[in-house]
This record gives structure tokens, sequence and C-alpha cells, in this order.
């Protein structure tokens, strides 16, 4: 399984308009980000079961689309 797939996609979308529409506060996103990662660690669903690698690159794609939502509301 690649580490980048669909999900990383809704999740760069998710985190862009959070970070644009929502709120800017990088604390309360690393809350958020980092202990769904963790939550999923004890679901017993199918698409929580992920690779170590492929949480990492959640919470980064994570922080990349908050990022360019934190942006793109300053740039107004």
């Amino acid at each position: 399984m690649s580490v980048l797939n669909l999900w990383s996609l809704g999740h760069f979308i998710q985190w862009s308009f959070l970070g644009r529409f929502v709120f800017s506060n990088w604390y309360i996103f690393l809350i958020l980000s980092v202990g769904w990662e963790l939550i999923e660690l004890i679901l017993p669903y199918e698409f929580a079961a992920e690779t170590l690698e492929n949480k990492i690159s959640d919470i980064v794609i994570n922080t990349f689309g908050f990022y360019l939502g934190i942006k793109l509301k300053n740039n107004e």
C-alpha cells in the first residue's frame, strides 16, 4: 500500500478548509490531528488499519493542508 493515497487528498482538503474557515490555532490542530491518528490505533475498523509510515504521512499532509488554509486566510 502506498503512503500517499486518496485518503491523503481528503486529509489535505479537510485541513485546508479547517485552517481557512474554522480555526488557525496550531495547538488545537496538533491535538486534533495527532490525536485522531492515535485513536485510529484502537479503532476496530478497516479504514483505521494503517502502517506507521502512513500515519506519519497523514500528519505531514494534514500539516501542509492546515498551513495552506492559514495562508489563504491571511491573504484575504
